[in-house]
């Protein structure tokens, strides 16, 4: 997979969604290209006086539909096609949220478990030092993503403030409660995928109590969604992060490995279990199970694992996990895949919320967030759902169809092509 680009994978897709509404190339093309591309480079003193310099990113790829809003990772893979197709992907996922934002995405090329608390936060401050002329609670509105969290959103927020001269929590979304966060945010995007495998279940005639389920990935998102997917009744028999793989038929003690891993920086580096074993990472892939979960990164269900596969329903919590050879593969074999797009905008509809309370002064319950999360969650799915029936396509292909038909009304309701 050496040649994979993500971004090429996104626009494959683009182009059949577009075939199939009838749309000729004039119609949609501005969508195949970012706005803005911007890559800096980060100058930052380590803590033994030695200066590095770490390249970071920030693409603005559609503002149609309004401000640009997307996530910011620290990652070592991080590069200009990975950022470029995560801020395509979130101008897809926030149109079929209906939610007032166009898509952005950031990511600096670090590997921050090598880097201290105080490098950290120095490399944070530098990259908004970098991209501060682009950003702002109405252009764009970063949150967190890979490898960053609550902690790094306020230090992006406090240095926005030092710029700007004046404290404007709704420059950056998922930050904590002290900073403007709003009660439920942190639960969001895995509390989203519940919605839509409870509206499938639903839609299917089945019940999510005795559902079995492999999960790939247990940060925030994965152990988040397992954990909450299991209170439903539904048996997690496998669950993989980066440090291994766990295997117990009888169902995994969920409750015991989210409170292990988030007491152990979201790793379960080192858990133990009665009855558990830790089995080859790729067997994970061909669990005989109802659904799996993809909740890691992307390009995991590629050429090498797709034939691997025996569920029969694939959620996905990751950006871009499935590769579009892997799609045609799964739609062949009548195994369904809920779309990243679809599946996990509940971390960004969070944000929203978020930056709506941070822009009226007025923050909410948990309860009133999550009761609108599960509206919007629900409509969004029904959304697509009308739009696979009707054209008889895939989930995701239906997904990104009812996208291109908001971003493209969008455009030309404004009328600013060139």
């Amino acid at each position: 997979m050496a040649n994979y680009n993500p971004y090429e994978n996104m626009l494959h897709v683009l182009d059949k969604a577009a075939e199939v509404l009838g749309y000729k190339k004039n119609d949609y093309e501005f969508v195949r290209y970012p706005e803005r591309e911007l890559t800096v480079s980060i100058p930052i003193t380590m803590d033994d006086g030695h200066v590095e310099v770490f390249s970071g990113y920030r693409v603005q790829h559609n503002t149609a539909r309004g401000a640009a809003k997307g996530g910011i990772r620290f990652h070592p893979a991080s590069d200009e096609n990975e950022v470029k197709a995560l801020a395509a992907w979130m101008t897809i996922k926030n149109a079929i949220g209906n939610i007032p934002y166009g898509g952005a995405k950031g990511g600096i090329k670090v590997d921050p478990h090598k880097l201290s608390q105080r490098e950290l936060q120095r490399l944070a401050r530098g990259y908004v030092r970098k991209i501060f002329p682009i950003i702002g609670p109405d252009k764009d509105v970063p949150a967190p993503d890979v490898n960053t969290n609550g902690q790094v959103m306020a230090w992006i927020a406090d240095e926005y403030a030092a710029l700007s001269g004046k404290w404007e929590p709704g420059v950056v979304t998922g930050k904590p409660l002290a900073t403007g966060g709003s009660l439920g945010r942190n639960e969001a995007t895995g509390r989203g995928l519940l919605f839509t495998l409870e509206t499938w279940c639903e839609k299917n005639h089945k019940k999510m109590d005795g559902l079995t389920m492999a999960v790939q990935g247990f940060g925030n998102v994965g152990s988040v969604g397992a954990l909450l997917i299991h209170r439903q009744g539904v048996k997690v028999v496998c669950v993989g992060d980066i440090n291994g793989t766990w295997y117990n038929p009888n169902g995994l003690d969920i409750e015991a490995m989210y409170v292990y891993a988030n007491s152990h920086g979201r790793s379960l580096k080192g858990y133990t279990e009665a009855g558990a074993t830790i089995i080859p990472d790729m067997a994970l892939f061909s669990q005989d199970v109802d659904v799996l979960f993809m909740a890691a990164m992307e390009n995991q269900l590629n050429e090498k694992t797709m034939e691997l596969v025996k569920a029969k329903l694939v959620l996905e919590g990751a950006n871009g996990p499935t590769t579009e050879e892997a799609d045609i593969c799964f739609e062949k074999k009548g195994i369904e895949v809920l779309p990243d797009v679809m599946s996990n905008v509940g971390g960004v509809v969070g944000s929203y919320f978020e930056w709506v309370q941070n822009r009226t002064g007025y923050y909410w319950t948990e309860d009133e967030y999550n009761e609108r999360l599960k509206i919007k969650m629900r409509q969004g799915y029904e959304d697509v759902l009308a739009l696979k029936e009707k054209y008889k396509v895939t989930y995701r292909l239906a997904a990104y169809m009812l996208a291109l038909q908001r971003v493209v009304e969008a455009q030309n309701t404004r009328g600013f092509l060139g």
